[in-house]
């Protein structure tokens, strides 16, 4: 027997990274908005992904070749999120970073997991219903499953409408089959993870210089088409700010070629 719906969502913290109040407004005020499609939604869609030079993927052999370049990662599930009947488990970099953000406080709001439902998807695999504007092919699209629980859905409509109107995503509750799509627009979401990064702890950027300054080692790594700072940084297991405070980076932009020293504690 499944258990009955939550009747109430739990308390999400102080300090996560999606705040659902927007200028003064709460969920309640957010979800009275609409998530409806609209051939804008699909004209700003089609922008972000031509401002970001972005390919509109045509098969599974481009999608592999994106992959090895490192245009596209591989989404893993993880305790706060499944992936369902998701035939190219493949995003954009800062698409990734979106989910697994959005998944940690959707599990600590609703107690249940995030489904996603479809990511990439080449233009070779697309539905029947698929509109021919659809940005999956270009990997930065999220399909959502829609929650039986009422409260769960609230949450996440608020959450969504949010950051729409912080212009980092476009957002649509679609009806058949019942899901939420995504259009997460890469450079302003990494944009403002950061800010909310720096808001969130005022004293990261001065330890992120005594952990520089203290570092045993500094290893150098030459950036590659497709990277940003948060993907270097995981890779080597230190923060964003840390990269920075050893680069003296004004900001996350980096470009091809360009030669960064990444500092590396010593492992005892």
């Amino acid at each position: 027997m499944r258990a009955s719906p939550r009747s109430r969502l739990r308390t999400l913290p102080l300090g996560l990274a999606f705040s659902v109040a927007v200028a003064g407004m709460g969920v309640s005020e957010v979800s009275a908005q609409s998530l409806r499609g609209s051939s804008r939604s699909l004209d700003i869609q089609n922008a972000q992904a031509r401002s970001h030079d972005f390919t509109y993927i045509a098969n599974s052999a481009q999608v592999r070749r994106f992959v090895e370049s490192g245009y596209l990662v591989q989404v893993r599930a993880n305790r706060d999120f499944e992936l369902h009947a998701v035939s190219f488990p493949y995003a954009r970099p800062e698409a990734e970073l979106f989910i697994r953000r959005l998944a940690s406080q959707y599990r600590a709001a609703c107690g249940e997991k995030l489904v996603v439902t479809s990511l990439t998807r080449p233009q070779s695999r697309q539905p029947r219903n698929a509109s021919d504007r659809s940005v999956h092919p270009t990997g930065m699209a999220i399909d959502l499953r829609y929650s039986r629980d009422r409260n769960c859905r609230r949450w996440l409509e608020g959450v969504l409408l949010s950051l729409e109107k912080a212009r980092v995503l476009e957002a649509t509750r679609e009806r058949y089959p019942a899901h939420y799509h995504i259009a997460l627009f890469p450079r302003p979401y990494a944009a403002y993870v950061q800010r909310l990064a720096s808001a969130e702890s005022p004293s990261q950027a001065r330890r992120a210089d005594r952990v520089a300054q203290s570092a045993s080692t500094i290893e150098t790594y030459e950036v590659r088409r497709g990277d940003s700072l948060w993907t270097i940084a995981r890779e080597h297991g230190v923060s964003i700010a840390e990269i920075r405070a050893s680069n003296d980076l004004r900001s996350s932009r980096i470009m091809p070629g360009q030669v960064l020293r990444v500092p590396v504690q010593s492992r005892r």
